[in-house]
């Protein structure tokens, strides 16, 4: 069965915090390295309240990797610009589903035309994203207190007939 990519919705959310736990504290483990003050900030903000309300926003756009019946993944982009999360459910990691999740992401971002993504990447993940065409511009420190590296990416404008120009992103 193949990994179906779609636009979050609230209804998601309780699987989504789950899963947004799980890889920072299994599949981040290098980057906190178990220090309870790196973790627990990393994950105070990641409860079901708030990731309803990020999935509810009309500045967001959130995608969810779907494996069956189970999330496998969730990317959040803000209309800032912004490549705020972008999880794989430890145990699924290298089978194209975070790849898939930003391509998603980088097409709504252009069609909000939005010229430039950015990110806080934790170090064990920002190979992933440089081979997707990121730039890595150095450290920095993450709101959550551990050092990041700042990355971007320059889009792509949507390409549409000259004679008409228009998105085919849904309104939602």
């Amino acid at each position: 069965m193949g990994i179906d990519i779609r636009q979050a919705t609230p209804n998601d959310a309780p699987e989504a915090c789950a899963l947004l736990r799980r890889s920072i504290e299994e599949g981040c483990a290098a980057d906190h390295g178990a220090r309870a003050e790196i973790l627990q900030a990393w994950l105070s903000n990641k409860t079901l309240q708030n990731v309803t309300a990020w999935f509810s926003s009309p500045s967001n756009f959130a995608v969810v990797a779907v494996d069956g019946q189970q999330l496998a993944g969730m990317a959040l982009l803000t209309q800032a610009g912004k490549l705020a999360l972008c999880y794989v459910m430890p145990g699924q990691l290298h089978q194209g589903i975070g790849r898939a999740m930003v391509q998603a992401v980088e097409a709504r971002a252009r069609c909000w035309d939005i010229a430039k993504l950015h990110m806080h990447s934790p170090a064990s993940s920002s190979g992933f994203f440089e081979r997707l065409g990121y730039v890595n511009a150095g450290k920095d420190k993450a709101c959550f207190g551990l050092e990041c590296d700042f990355l971007w990416k320059q889009l792509n404008a949507v390409e549409a007939p000259a004679s008409k120009r228009y998105c085919s992103c849904s309104g939602k």
